[in-house]
């Protein structure tokens, strides 16, 4: 499958936590012979660790996880027990601890744009060998910011701007506003 892509690019895979430990391993052989970078949740994020042990001593495709993981308590926790080879938390001081751990941190955020974009700058300022996911699907609530784009080479570019670099958002999006609130000082 992998034979198909071009110089540079990889191709990850996201179960999104639909197997069971057993069905999971039935198709590890398959699985680590299509060479892909990562297999993303492919069983509960709560399962015990002594699940994941099995799961990463039964794949050479590097496992994936951490948008169901919630707290620093837990991700200490899945951070210590090295079953996940890529984490994807999304706050700048468990990146700092996955990177100071040698795991590769990789932010997960698929919503609107300026989450994107926020996460963008997450992965910059942390710094690493880590990918800024990109869901491929179409989104209105992250198309039309053009900051959140991602350029024909694969990169993603931040501004240098203070911020963000959003100032005023697409009036594209008012269609989907259902509450505006302002502060009056």
């Amino acid at each position: 499958m992998t034979e198909t892509l071009h110089a540079g690019e990889q191709l990850m895979a996201d179960v999104n936590q639909a197997w069971s430990v057993d069905e999971a391993l039935s198709y590890a052989a398959q699985i680590d012979a299509m060479g892909l970078g990562w297999l993303e949740e492919p069983v509960r994020a709560d399962l015990p660790t002594a699940d994941w042990a099995e799961l990463a001593a039964g794949f050479k495709t590097p496992l994936a996880g951490g948008e169901n993981i919630a707290g620093h308590t837990e991700f200490a926790a899945a951070i210590s027990a090295r079953h996940l080879s890529v984490v994807q938390p999304g706050c700048a001081s468990v990146a700092r601890n996955v990177r100071d751990a040698g795991l590769r941190y990789c932010p997960h955020f698929l919503g609107g744009g300026i989450g994107l974009i926020a996460s963008g700058h997450l992965l910059a300022a942390v710094g690493g060998d880590g990918m800024l996911e990109v869901d491929v699907n179409p989104n209105p609530l992250r198309d039309a910011f053009d900051a959140a784009e991602v350029k024909g080479s694969g990169l993603f570019a931040i501004s240098e701007a203070p911020g963000l670099g959003v100032e005023h958002l697409p009036e594209e999006l008012a269609q989907y506003q259902t509450l505006s609130l302002e502060a009056r000082v």
